[in-house]
C-alpha cells in the first residue's frame, strides 16, 4: 500500500510540473507573438542604444538601409547596437572616416595672438560658462511603440513648443528629435538625436498624432519663450579637439551675461531691444575680436557672387560687403571664430533647378559636393560638424536645401520657418527688403509722418499662397479704410506704403515677405499676419515695440484689431519704425549698427552662445 502511494505522488508530483512548464511556455509564446516592440526580460538589449555622435554632413553611402528600417550614420560608436522590430533586426558596428579626426587629436595653437583678449581668455581660469556648459547627460534610448501615442526622449522641448516636433518625412539633427512616424504598415524607426546638441536634460515627452502638430500656431508670446529657453537649451555640437578661438568665445560670453546696465545709449533706442545692455556689450565684442575665414573653392556665378536688387538681394549684399571688410575677414583660418560659406541661393537655383521639374536633387547635390570638397581640404568642418560655419540665403528653397548637410551650420534665412526646420538658438532671421536700385539701395527711403497717413490699412501683390486669397475675399472692396487689393502699379505700391498707417505683411507661398522691411523703409507700421514666422533679428529686437502680430485665423477681425490701438500708441510704434529702420538699411559703405552688421552680430551672437567646451 505504502508502494502505491509514493508511485501515485510522484506521478501526481510530475503532472503538476509538466502542467507549471506548459503554462509558462504559453505565457512567452503570448508575450513575443502578442507583444513584439516588449522585452520578454528585462535587459537593455531589446533597446536602440545609440553612442557617440551623428555628423549631418556624411554622404548617404554612410547610411545604414535594410528593409522598412532606416539610421543614420553612427561615429565613434564603440559596440554593436542592435534594434529589434518585429523579426526584423540591425546591427549598428563602428563605422570609420578618414576625413575626421578623432576626439582626441589636438591642433596647434596659433602661433601669433595680436590681440589682448584672446590672451586674457586664455590665461583667464574664471570662466563660469565653462562649468556650467560642460554637463552633458546620457542619452536615454529611443522607445517605439504602437498606438497614438509614443515617447521620445528630447532635449529641447517644452509643452510651449511642442508643435515643432511635426517632421512629417524625415529626422532634423538639427532640432534635436527623433520620430516615428504613424503609418500603416510597418513601423519606421528614426534615431535619437545625440547629446551633443542639448545642454540639458533629456525629458520625456509624449507626442500626440501628427494631425494635432500640424494645426499648432506659436504665438509671438510663445516665440518669446522659446528664443528664452533656447538661451540654457542650446548647445552647438561640442568640438571634437580644442582650439584657442573657443576660450575665446567662452569668454566673451561670460564678458556679454555680466554686462553693465545700461539705461540709454546715443544712438540706439532701449525699447527696440530685447537687453540693450547685453546688445551694446555683444557689438562692441564683435567689433573687437571676431574673425570670418572666407572659403575661397568654387567658382561663380552660384559661388562668391549673389544677387544686389530686387528680393533676393541680402544674400548678395552681404557677401559682397563681407568680401570687401578688412576689419572682420582673415586669411588665416586658425584664428577664425567662424567660416562663412559664400553660396548664393538664388543662384543656386537659376543656374540648376530644370524649369517645372519639382525636382530639387541637383541643387541638395551641388552642396553635397561643395561640403564634401571643404571637408576634405579642411580639417575645421569637421572639428565641429559645421557649427562654427555659416550661410546667409535669401531664397525660399534654403531651409529644404540645408535641413540635412547643413542642419549644424548656423543658418541666416529669410524664410524663417518654425515648420520648416528654423532653430531658436542656432538659425537667424535674414531681413528680405525689395532692392529696387543696386545702385542706390537706400532709394525710395522715407514716408508720410503720422499725422498725415489716412489710410488705416494696405495690402497689394500676387495672390501666392492660400492666406492671400482669404485676405481679398473678407476685405477686397469692403471698407474706405482697408486697402486690400491685388496687383497695382508699382508707383500706387509706393504711394500707398507711404501714406498708410499699418501695411499688411501677409505670407505668399512661404511665411516670409519683403513687406515687413519695406513698410519700415517706409514709416509704415508692419503687420505680420503670417502664422509661425520668425521675424528678423529676432534674438537681439523687441518686435512687440514697433511692429502688430495677428494670427491668420484673426483675418475677419483684422480691422477692429488695428481701430483698437490707440492713437497714442500708433504714434508711439511709429517713431519707433522710424528708429529701427536704421538696422534694416544696406549701405554701400557699411554704417554702424546698418543692417550688414546686425545680420553678422546676430550670426556672433548664436556662436557665443552656442558654443560649448570640447
Amino acid at each position: 500500500m505504502g508502494t502505491e502511494f509514493r508511485y501515485a505522488s510522484f506521478f501526481e508530483t510530475k503532472r503538476l510540473l509538466w502542467l507549471m512548464a506548459s503554462v509558462f511556455v504559453m505565457v512567452l509564446i503570448i508575450q513575443y507573438f502578442g507583444f513584439p516592440n516588449v522585452a520578454l526580460f528585462s535587459s537593455s538589449k531589446g533597446q536602440v542604444a545609440f553612442m557617440g555622435s551623428f555628423r549631418s554632413g556624411e554622404s548617404s553611402g554612410n547610411s545604414i538601409m535594410s528593409g522598412n528600417l532606416t539610421f543614420a550614420s553612427v561615429l565613434n560608436t564603440t559596440a554593436t547596437n542592435v534594434v529589434h522590430e518585429g523579426t526584423a533586426k540591425i546591427e549598428l558596428s563602428k563605422t570609420s572616416d578618414g576625413t575626421v579626426k578623432d576626439s582626441n587629436v589636438t591642433t596647434s595653437e596659433d602661433t601669433e595672438i595680436e590681440d589682448k583678449f584672446l590672451s586674457q581668455a586664455v590665461e583667464s581660469n574664471n570662466l563660469p560658462v565653462v562649468e556650467s556648459l560642460g554637463k552633458t547627460s546620457s542619452l536615454s534610448p529611443l522607445h517605439v511603440a504602437h498606438g497614438s501615442e509614443f515617447i521620445i526622449p528630447t532635449p529641447n522641448v517644452t509643452s510651449e513648443n511642442i508643435f515643432l516636433l511635426d517632421k512629417p518625412d524625415k529626422y532634423d539633427i538639427a532640432h534635436g528629435v527623433g520620430k516615428a512616424i504613424e503609418k500603416p504598415g510597418p513601423v519606421q524607426i528614426y534615431p535619437a538625436p545625440p547629446t551633443d546638441h542639448s545642454c540639458m536634460k533629456n525629458i520625456p515627452v509624449v507626442i500626440e498624432r501628427s494631425d494635432r502638430a500640424r494645426k499648432s500656431v506659436a504665438s509671438i508670446s510663445q516665440m518669446n519663450y522659446m528664443l528664452q529657453q533656447s538661451r540654457t537649451s542650446f548647445c552647438s555640437m561640442k568640438p571634437r579637439w580644442s582650439s584657442v578661438v573657443d576660450q575665446v568665445l567662452l569668454r566673451a560670453k561670460a564678458l556679454i551675461e555680466n554686462a553693465p546696465l545700461l539705461q540709454s545709449e546715443p544712438g540706439l533706442s532701449a525699447p527696440l531691444f530685447r537687453n540693450l545692455s547685453m546688445f551694446k556689450r555683444s557689438y562692441e565684442l564683435m567689433e573687437k575680436i571676431l574673425k570670418v575665414y572666407i572659403y575661397a573653392e568654387g567658382e561663380r556665378p552660384i559661388l562668391h557672387s549673389g544677387p544686389l536688387g530686387g528680393i533676393y538681394a541680402s544674400e548678395g549684399w552681404f557677401m559682397k560687403l563681407l568680401q570687401e571688410n578688412k576689419r572682420f575677414v582673415t586669411k588665416n583660418p586658425e584664428k577664425a571664430h567662424l567660416f562663412y560659406l559664400p553660396v548664393s541661393f538664388r543662384k543656386l537655383k537659376v543656374t540648376l533647378y530644370v524649369p517645372d521639374s519639382h525636382n530639387r536633387t541637383n541643387l541638395i547635390q551641388f552642396l553635397h559636393n561643395y561640403v564634401d570638397i571643404i571637408a576634405q581640404k579642411y580639417h575645421f568642418w569637421n572639428r565641429t560638424s559645421g557649427a562654427d560655419h555659416f550661410i546667409v540665403a535669401s531664397h525660399d528653397w534654403a531651409p529644404a536645401a540645408t535641413n540635412e548637410i547643413m542642419s549644424n551650420c548656423i543658418r541666416s534665412l529669410c524664410n524663417a520657418d518654425l515648420r520648416g526646420g528654423f532653430q531658436f538658438g542656432k538659425d537667424v532671421s535674414l531681413p528680405q527688403p525689395n532692392i529696387r536700385l543696386e545702385t542706390n539701395p537706400l532709394a525710395e527711403l522715407g514716408g508720410k509722418p503720422a499725422s498725415k497717413r489716412r489710410t488705416l490699412a494696405f495690402f497689394a501683390g500676387h495672390m501666392h499662397g492660400y492666406l492671400r486669397p482669404i485676405l481679398l475675399k473678407y476685405w477686397e472692396n469692403k471698407d474706405p479704410d482697408m486697402r486690400i487689393s491685388g496687383e497695382i502699379t508699382t508707383a500706387s505700391y509706393l504711394r500707398y506704403m507711404k501714406s498708410s498707417k499699418y501695411c499688411i505683411c501677409a505670407r505668399g507661398s512661404q511665411v516670409n515677405s519683403p513687406r515687413v522691411v519695406e513698410a519700415i523703409y517706409y514709416g509704415c507700421i508692419p503687420v505680420i499676419l503670417s502664422d509661425n514666422y520668425v521675424p528678423p533679428l529676432f534674438e537681439t529686437l523687441n518686435w512687440e515695440s514697433f511692429a502688430v502680430f495677428v494670427l491668420e485665423k484673426d483675418i475677419p477681425n483684422l480691422r477692429n484689431i488695428l481701430l483698437s490701438i490707440p492713437d497714442k500708441k500708433y504714434k508711439q510704434m511709429h517713431r519707433r519704425v522710424k528708429q529701427v529702420q536704421q538696422h534694416f538699411l544696406w549701405h554701400i559703405k557699411p554704417s554702424k549698427y546698418d543692417v550688414f552688421h546686425m545680420i553678422l552680430h546676430s550670426i556672433w551672437h548664436n556662436r557665443v552662445f552656442g558654443i560649448r567646451p570640447s
